[in-house]
């Protein structure tokens, strides 16, 4: 979404990719956050990491917007 060229994009798409390598190297107390599709950016694998905190990440979003609606609605 930053790349002004495709090209340029398509040639670094899949370098930069958090795998579990990655992740056994990093500190114990490290948080991997991410706005998702993680496609291409976290390995799936990765997943399964008690630091992976994505999936919370976007559950409590939702729970903010959704506050936020009710908020704005005159419903909270």
């Amino acid at each position: 979404e930053r790349f002004t060229d495709l090209a340029q994009y398509e040639e670094v798409k899949n370098y930069y990719e958090i795998t579990p390598e990655i992740m056994a190297m990093a500190k114990k107390k490290m948080v991997v956050m991410h706005p998702l599709p993680r496609v291409g950016e976290i390995h799936d694998s990765v997943d399964a990491d008690p630091r992976a905190a994505y999936f919370r990440q976007v559950r409590n979003g939702m729970y903010i917007r959704m506050a936020l609606l009710a908020a704005v609605l005159g419903r909270a």
